[in-house]
């Protein structure tokens, strides 16, 4: 099993460009589902997640090529052949269950595996199926399975959901792009790849107004055609690149970033002495002087600061001047990263949902175990602050959610290299 080896290395200095969204992708390649016609991707992530998802359309018998060295996405679902997700493809990844809606939409029926995914907490399917059946589908849990159909076709309805979840919003969006009538989704969740898939949407021909508000209005449509479209820049790899010359030292560009994807997380971080200015291509960060100050986070769902920072962000208050607290509202079980940074001689207490983080001067180089997607690029950036060397193991997590991550941390002068396992 392959590992990442990094060495403390002082200041980052250089540019970083930014791939198209997975969270995105993810969502917007079951869209595909939706239509007889192409639908072409492009600024596509080069991600094992994607590789996944694909496979999991081609099993429907969908067509999809990877072309332009995988950034490009044609994808067609003129001949389907089966109408079932298996449980093989659809556990080694939670956006899977993204082709429920549609597949119900387009057919009437549709059969899927409960999800797997990042052992991050249980994010149950339950919002999905509230939220389909109130659009007239029948569904029944049967040996780990979602049997769903609508014989009569999917009806338009107002739902208003009792968490604003991300995954739900874009299920029943996209089934209610070809239900009868009008759908009005209340609660939904206002994150910046729910716009980019009713963007999407809408270029193939749905009815769709609202969305970044919490209230989403979807005229059905009889059909939807083809289109192309440009997968919008992933918010949480920006993110996560923002914290690395704040941890380090120095000034980096990170190429195609925008402000509006990373408003909250980019307070929290002038808080604590670290500068974001937008420029041509980009956001440029640097530390402001000497060591970050301590601040405390709330996880909370868009445009509060996201859940899939969380881990990072711990990384930079490991080393921050004072305490800070950092609290989880999103997912339960979000902290496992915290025992492996205190490998590294971090001061952190977790009780619960809520982190204690006393900042120390210095982390040291360690052996630690990654223990999902983002837990494992936060020990990545502590390794980077620390003195020493340390080893990240178990880093095919790290594949899922980030493109070259090693290229591109070595680009703007990180001392950082992946060693192939046996």
């Amino acid at each position: 099993m392959d590992s990442i080896l990094v060495t403390g290395n002082g200041p980052l200095n250089g540019q970083i460009p930014i791939a198209g969204a997975k969270n995105a992708c993810l969502t917007l390649m079951p869209a595909t589902l939706l239509s007889e016609e192409p639908l072409t991707l492009t600024n596509a992530p080069r991600l094992s997640d994607i590789k996944t998802m694909t496979a999991l359309l081609q099993s429907l018998g969908a067509e999809v090529s990877s072309l332009q060295d995988g950034q490009v996405l044609a994808m067609s679902s003129h001949d389907l052949t089966s109408q079932t997700a298996d449980y093989e493809i659809v556990r080694k990844m939670r956006a899977s269950n993204l082709v429920l809606g549609p597949l119900l939409a387009r057919f009437g029926q549709a059969v899927v595996s409960l999800p797997g995914g990042c052992a991050i907490g249980a994010r149950p399917m339950d919002l999905h199926v509230e939220g389909l059946e109130a659009l007239g589908a029948e569904i029944e849990l049967k040996d780990g399975y979602l049997h769903a159909k609508a014989p009569g076709g999917l009806k338009g309805a107002v739902h208003e959901m009792r968490f604003a979840s991300v995954g739900a919003t874009e299920n029943i969006v996209m089934a209610a792009t070809l239900a009868k009538g009008t759908t009005v989704l209340k609660n939904a969740a206002r994150e910046p790849e729910i716009v980019d898939l009713v963007e999407c949407l809408r270029k193939m021909g749905a009815q769709i107004s609202g969305e970044g508000t919490s209230t989403v209005e979807i005229q059905g449509v009889d059909r939807l055609h083809g289109a192309t479209h440009q997968v919008v820049t992933d918010r949480i790899e920006l993110g996560t690149y923002m914290l690395a010359p704040a941890m380090c030292g120095g000034e980096v560009e990170l190429l195609g970033g925008r402000m509006s994807l990373v408003e909250s997380f980019a307070v929290k971080l002038d808080a604590a002495g670290v500068h974001v200015e937008e420029t041509r291509h980009g956001l440029k960060v640097a530390r402001k002087n000497g060591r970050v100050s301590a601040v405390d986070v709330v996880t909370e769902p868009f445009p509060g600061f996201p859940t899939d920072l969380q881990a990072q962000m711990m990384a930079l208050m490991c080393t921050a001047e004072g305490t800070s607290v950092l609290e989880e509202r999103i997912f339960e079980n979000r902290f496992m990263h915290a025992p492996e940074l205190v490998r590294m001689g971090a001061n952190i207490e977790v009780h619960g949902g809520t982190a204690t983080v006393t900042g120390v001067e210095r982390l040291k180089g360690a052996p630690v175990m990654a223990t999902d997607l983002r837990a494992s690029v936060s020990l990545i950036l502590a390794g980077m602050a620390a003195e020493g060397e340390t080893t990240v193991s178990r880093v095919y997590h790290l594949d899922r959610g980030y493109e070259h991550v090693v290229r591109k941390l070595e680009g703007v002068g990180a001392k950082i290299e992946r060693i192939k396992g046996q």
